[in-house]
C-alpha cells in the first residue's frame, strides 16, 4: 500500500481541512485545505485529477456514520457532506479522539448509480436543530446526557432553513460563547433568536453546545422555547430558536404578584416537564426566563444542564449565585438544587433587586401574600428534602391561586413597560 501524506490530520484547527483521497487498490493520499467551509466540488475534482490522471472522475463518495456510501456530484452535496463532517470532529474533540482525516472516494466516470440513499441534507449555511452532551468520567457515573452519534447527525440532518432564507437583524446579547441575533426568516416569515458560535471555542464550551443541543431536540413543551435546528456554517455552528419579544425576566423592575404568580405557574411548570424527562436545569434565574407581547413564559439556556441517570449529580456549574447551598458546598444534588433556585429567582423578582448578601433571605413582612412568602420560605429551605417536590409545587396554594391560564395579565404588563421603556428611551 502506497500512502503520500502531505498535511496534518487535524482538521478543525484554524479551519484546515485534511482529505484522504483513496486511490484503488494502491493506498491513499492527504491533501490539506486551509479553507475547507469554502471548498467546492469543482475543486476536489480538480485534485482527484492530479492525483488520478488516467481516469475521469464524475463524482466522488464518502461514508456515513453506518459505513454506508454517500455519492457527491455537486456543490449542495458537498456542503452536505463538509457539514457531517465537522459535526464528527466536534463529536471527537469533546471525547478527546484524534481528529480523523475525512475521506473520500473517487467514481470513475459511470452510469448514474446509487445516489444519497440517506438523503442526508445538513445544510451547511443554514438551518435549525438540537444538541448532543458528552460522556463523562468514570468519577462521574450519574451525571451525563447519553450522547449518541447518530442522535447529533440527526439532529443537524432535521433543519429545514439554509442562510440565504436567514436576514440579521439586530444583536441580542452575548455569551456562553457566542452572539445572539434577532434574524427574519424569509420563507415562513417567521422571526427567530439565532445563536451563532464559532467552533474554535473551549471544549467545555462545546460540551455545553452539545447539550443544549440535544435538550432543545427533545423537549415539546409550551414552558420551554421553541426549537427550529440548528446548522454548520463554514467554522460556526448556529442555533435557531423562538423569538421572545420581552426577553429575559433580569431586566424587568420588580414585578407585582398578581403578574409574578401567573409567571411562577409557567416556571413551575417547564421545570416540571425538564424534570418529567429527568433533565436537571442547573441554571435556574430570571436571565433564563423568558416572556413575550401574548403573556408566554419559557426557559432558555440548557447548556449546563444533565440527565439525571440516578436522581442525584455531583458537578460545579450553573451561576452561583443561584446556586443551593449543597451546590455550593460541593455535596450532591438533585431537583431540589432546581427547586431553591427558583425561590431565590423570584425572591429577586418580587423584590426588584437581588436579596444577598443577608445570610438568610427573607421577604419583608406584611409587603406580600402569606402564600407567596410561604411558597419562597418553602423552595429555599436549606435541607433540600424539606424543599417541595414537583408535584407539591404545582400543588402549593400560591401556585394553585395563579393556575387560572390567564396570559393576558402577564401581556399587558410586559406590554406595559415595553412602551415606558420606548418612552423613556424616546425623551432622553
Amino acid at each position: 500500500m502506497l500512502w503520500l501524506a502531505f498535511g496534518p490530520s487535524h482538521a478543525m484547527e484554524n479551519q484546515v481541512l485534511v482529505i484522504r483521497i483513496k486511490i484503488p487498490n494502491s493506498g491513499a493520499v492527504d491533501w490539506t485545505v486551509h479553507s475547507g467551509p469554502q471548498l467546492l466540488f469543482r475543486d476536489v475534482l480538480d485534485v482527484i485529477g492530479q492525483v488520478l490522471p488516467e481516469a475521469t472522475t464524475t463524482a466522488f463518495e464518502y461514508e456515513d456514520e453506518d459505513g454506508d456510501r454517500i455519492t457527491v456530484r455537486s456543490d449542495e452535496e458537498m456542503k452536505a457532506m463538509l457539514s457531517y463532517y465537522y459535526s464528527t470532529v466536534m463529536e471527537q474533540q469533546v471525547n478527546g479522539q484524534l481528529i480523523e482525516p475525512l475521506q473520500i472516494f473517487p467514481r470513475a466516470c459511470k452510469p448514474p448509480g446509487e445516489r444519497n440513499i440517506h438523503g442526508l441534507k445538513v445544510n451547511t449555511r443554514a438551518g435549525p436543530s438540537q444538541h448532543s452532551s458528552p460522556a463523562v468520567s468514570d468519577s462521574l457515573p450519574s451525571n451525563s446526557l447519553k450522547k449518541s452519534s447518530a442522535e447529533l447527525k440527526k439532529i443537524l440532518a432535521n433543519g429545514q432553513m439554509n442562510e440565504q432564507d436567514i436576514r440579521y437583524r439586530d444583536t441580542l446579547g452575548h455569551g456562553n460563547g457566542g452572539t445572539v441575533y434577532k434574524a427574519y426568516h424569509v420563507p415562513s416569515g417567521k422571526i427567530l433568536a439565532v445563536k451563532v458560535i464559532p467552533l474554535d471555542i473551549t471544549l467545555e464550551l462545546q460540551k455545553q453546545i452539545m447539550s443544549e443541543l440535544e435538550i432543545l431536540y427533545k423537549c415539546d413543551s409550551s414552558y420551554i422555547i421553541g426549537f427550529y435546528g440548528a446548522f454548520f456554517v463554514e467554522n460556526r455552528i448556529s442555533i435557531c430558536t423562538e423569538f421572545m419579544d420581552g426577553g429575559s425576566l433580569d431586566v424587568y423592575r420588580k414585578i407585582p404578584e398578581h403578574v409574578l404568580g401567573r409567571i411562577a405557574v409557567a416556571v413551575v411548570k417547564g421545570l416540571t416537564y425538564l424534570w418529567s424527562l429527568k433533565i436537571l436545569h442547573r441554571d435556574v434565574k430570571p436571565s433564563n426566563m423568558l416572556v413575550n407581547t401574548r403573556g408566554q413564559v419559557k426557559l432558555c439556556d440548557f447548556g449546563v444542564s444533565t440527565q439525571l441517570v440516578n436522581s442525584i449529580a455531583k458537578t460545579y456549574v450553573g451561576t452561583n449565585a443561584y446556586m443551593a447551598p449543597e451546590r455550593i458546598s460541593g455535596e450532591q444534588y438533585g431537583i431540589h438544587s432546581d427547586v431553591w433556585s427558583l425561590g431565590i429567582s423570584f425572591m429577586e423578582l418580587a423584590l426588584g433587586r437581588f436579596p444577598y448578601p443577608q445570610d438568610s433571605p427573607v421577604l419583608p413582612v406584611g409587603e406580600f401574600s402569606e402564600p407567596f412568602v410561604h411558597f419562597i420560605t418553602q423552595c429555599m429551605r436549606k435541607q433540600p428534602k424539606e424543599r417541595p417536590a414537583p408535584e407539591e409545587l404545582m400543588g402549593h396554594p400560591f401556585i394553585v391561586q395563579f393556575n387560572d391560564g390567564n396570559a393576558a395579565v402577564v401581556s399587558m404588563w410586559v406590554c406595559r413597560v415595553l412602551e415606558e421603556r420606548r418612552s423613556q428611551q424616546g425623551a432622553s
